[in-house]
């Protein structure tokens, strides 16, 4: 009897043999099911935190037998170690997994063939032999190599690592780095990784560096404390912080002296690790990216408004009287009021929600300039608010990283101070999602005789990075500043407009609540509440309104039209498990639940300058290769990424509500529960609801609604742009 057909109970057992298949991979978690081969050619089902495992790979493992209700036997890992395999068998499997970029499943079986158990070796240490394999010359055998070595190094990495939670990604980004030195550099600098590696964090250096003995209070771990305080800081929006409170957070994460910290904190400053603002205990500190960026913008913009203006001579109050006309209704006195500052000033900021004439101003500006022969410039942090930009204003637009243009042979935009854009007018909309980086990128290409329009909502969600550019420069009073407060007609009949509104005003009390998708009236209203107070039930009808009834109601596209926006990644009612049932009904290909496939619905999650792509951009997988690479759709951007540009990428048929900013989905479905309260606030609600163009569908439980209404919380963010601003 195979061990496969063991009852499963007894003590904990050890086996060896190769792995067939991955079932299942959990990325986040690195949970894995696979079929494991024994020596004997007996098959088993195995599962458990394997992290780094790949098909044809020898492992030696510890475990215990468990009785799946519907798979029957499964051995549930406790330990495992890997080794490279050593049978022609598992050699030709592990080759063959696409997991050494330039060898496929043939060319795999082809090296094996010629060189059977010394295949290892000969890749290794005779990499010239393999060009005597037909079809493999020597750029084809140059690049096995490399990439054996990559590998090399890589697995190296993970088997270290494995202990410590760190994910197939992040060993990625490791070996990236730092190559075969990547080794060394974790026993001999841990605390290095978590500065330069993106993803890498404090706790998981800290954790290899007290392994390895050293001291709980010595000055590297306590200096890598205090800089992580201020990422985890400016993680939450935060771009400088009081020292007394920054060293309080450093304490209370290093468990050690609150002397030693704050004498570190001191040494820091003096050694410009760290850059400070203002005097005493509270003075301001923060990381020299923020303080850069922050002394850039307030440079900019004082540049600007001291510059000569270039704008073509224009007669003020007969543009407006003109553009009126061309319009072919007439503006508000307040609307004019704004044409006109624009005009006059140098920079100007425009700030409203919905249906409060936002795109008026901007269509009637840009008609002005353009008749006179004026150089508009439009932009927008993401590329689906720069194309409702250009339709709102008829014109041209583009996100700012297209505008500046990024070159990856210098690192840097092409766009700055010593080469800028050339416009007499640029328009910036979604401008509460700049934070101080961009927005400093940004203010340094605009020209000093240009004149600078900045729209934005100031009760929308802050920026996904540090910084309050946006309420920073409004409270500044440096600049003219329009408010619009008045819902036009237009905006009036619409449902998601006057909900919107609502949910500033503290109205608690959903609209167009109903208890069943089916009992929606989409001629009606644009805006319902679908009642569901269990979350698996709120999961439930999420897919149900996704995947059947909006797509039949609206004839929109399931994938490309329709967005779930929800408040948090875990839970039932999270974004992690929302993604997986939604994958289930919407993937247009075939794949492994909870990994990304041909047909899945992706975003990505960090800027790619190389590629053109950034944080937030959502796009259809067309194609996946057997080493892993992938082809994807961008709203009409193909883009080809390696493996380890992949990994940026996650499954998006929901997302975020912080992701969504700036964008417009012609349907938006909101899952909201009683689970998600300790994220509920009034400005992600508003922002949820007010990314719906056509329809918009909250899902869950009217008290959440109503504690999300309810939560005013003055998250006010931390900066030193506003000191800087105001200190002339």
């Amino acid at each position: 009897m195979s061990r496969g057909a063991q009852v499963p109970s007894g003590p904990e057992i050890s086996l060896s043999g190769v792995i067939e298949r991955i079932l299942w991979l959990d990325e986040e978690k690195g949970f894995t099911i696979a079929e494991l081969s024994e020596e004997n050619g007996s098959k088993i089902i195995i599962l458990g935190n394997l992290a780094g495992l790949q098909c044809g790979e020898t492992i030696d493992l510890t475990g215990t037998w468990d009785r799946h209700p519907q798979h029957g036997p499964q051995l549930r890992v406790k330990t495992f170690t890997s080794r490279l395999p050593s049978s022609v068998h598992g050699i030709r499997k592990y080759l063959g997994s696409g997991l050494v970029r330039g060898v496929g499943k043939v060319y795999a079986d082809k090296i094996v063939a010629k060189f059977g158990e010394k295949t290892f070796d000969v890749i290794s240490h005779h990499s010239a032999k393999l060009r005597d394999v037909e079809g493999i010359g020597p750029q084809r055998a140059k690049a096995i190599k490399q990439a054996w070595e990559e590998q090399k190094s890589l697995r190296e990495v993970m088997v270290f690592l494995q202990t410590y939670g760190v994910t197939n990604a992040l060993c990625l980004r490791i070996v990236k780095a730092y190559g075969e030195k990547s080794r060394e550099v974790l026993t001999k600098e841990p605390y290095r990784v978590c500065r330069e590696v993106e993803g890498i964090g404090f706790r998981t250096a800290d954790k290899i560096a007290r392994n390895l003995g050293l001291p709980t209070a010595g000055s590297q771990r306590v200096d890598a404390g205090i800089l992580h305080s201020l990422e985890e800081l400016e993680g939450e929006g935060h771009s400088a912080f009081p020292q007394n409170h920054l060293v309080d957070h450093a304490t209370a994460l290093l468990e050690v002296d609150r002397h030693v910290v704050a004498e570190r904190a001191d040494t820091l400053v003096a050694e410009h690790v760290v850059e400070v603002l203002g005097q005493g205990p509270d003075r301001l500190i923060q990381l020299t990216a923020q303080a850069k960026a922050e002394v850039s913008i307030n440079k900019s913009i004082r540049r600007i408004l001291k510059g000569p203006s270039s704008m073509p001579p224009i007669v003020a109050d007969r543009a407006v009287a003109w553009a009126q006309e061309r319009a072919g209704f007439a503006f508000s006195e307040l609307q004019s009021a704004a044409i006109v500052a624009a005009l006059q000033h140098k920079i100007t900021v425009l700030t409203g929600g919905p249906g409060t004439g936002k795109t008026t101003i901007l269509r009637g500006l840009c008609d002005i300039v353009g008749a006179k022969r004026g150089r508009v410039v439009l932009a927008a942090p993401t590329g689906r608010a720069a194309q409702r930009m250009a339709e709102a204003a008829r014109g041209a637009a583009s996100t700012i990283h297209r505008l500046l243009k990024y070159d990856p042979a210098i690192g840097r935009f092409t766009h700055g101070e010593d080469n800028p854009i050339p416009a007499d007018l640029v328009v910036v909309d979604e401008t509460s999602m700049l934070d101080s980086k961009l927005a400093a990128a940004l203010l340094r290409a605009i020209p000093d005789h240009a004149h600078l329009v900045l729209v934005g909502d100031v009760n929308q969600l802050p920026s996904v990075g540090a910084g309050s550019v946006l309420e920073d420069i409004i409270a500044a009073g440096m600049v003219h500043v329009t408010r619009l407060d008045t819902v036009f007609r237009q905006g009036a009949r619409s449902g998601i407009v006057q909900v919107a509104h609502g949910i500033l005003q503290g109205e608690k009390e959903p609209a167009g609540l109903v208890t069943s998708p089916e009992a929606i009236d989409f001629n009606s209203s644009d805006i319902h509440f679908v009642r569901a107070d269990e979350p698996e039930t709120c999961v439930r009808l999420t897919v149900q309104l996704c995947s059947e009834i909006i797509p039949r109601a609206l004839r929109l596209d399931a994938l490309r039209d329709i967005q779930v926006l929800a408040p948090m990644h875990k839970g039932t009612g999270g974004i992690h498990t929302l993604n997986l049932a939604l994958q289930e009904r919407l993937r247009r290909g075939p794949g492994t639940p909870g990994r990304i496939g041909a047909g899945d619905k992706v975003i990505q999650t960090r800027n790619n300058y190389d590629l053109g792509i950034f944080n937030g951009d959502l796009g259809v997988v067309l194609k996946v290769e057997e080493g892993g690479e992938l082809t994807v759709d961008f709203d009409g951007n193909r883009v080809e990424m390696e493996r380890a540009q992949a990994n940026d990428l996650q499954l998006a048929y929901a997302i975020s509500i912080h992701k969504s900013q700036g964008s417009e989905f012609p349907a938006v479905i909101v899952p909201l529960l009683r689970q998600h309260s300790i994220l509920l606030a009034r400005n992600l609600i508003y922002t949820a609801v007010t990314r719906g163009r056509r329809q918009v569908i909250l899902v869950g439980d009217p008290t959440a609604y109503a504690m999300a209404v309810r939560n005013v919380s003055d998250a006010r963010r931390i900066t030193g742009l506003l000191p800087r601003l105001k200190s002339e």
